[in-house]
């Protein structure tokens, strides 16, 4: 598992994790956040690099791992 924690995550990159989770491409997540995909492609790469996500199914491990934080988050609230 990730611990997204540990990484650097800006405000804009929370913003694409959390559309990432709920399943939307590139393009939903561009026209959501009013950027450009390419856009949103860089945001990807680069939290692919700063969690070391080298190969595989990138976006399925990382959208994994912001889906387990919030609900491990809705637990500790409930």
């Amino acid at each position: 598992m990730i611990d997204l924690n540990v990484i650097k995550i800006t405000p804009r990159d929370g913003d694409v994790l959390r559309l990432l989770a709920q399943g939307c491409s590139n393009k939903e997540i561009a026209r959501q956040l009013t950027i450009s995909p390419r856009t949103v492609k860089q945001h990807l790469r680069t939290l692919f690099l700063r969690a070391g996500i080298r190969q595989g199914r990138k976006r399925v491990i990382l959208a994994t791992a912001v889906y387990e934080r919030e609900q491990l988050c809705n637990r500790e609230i409930a």
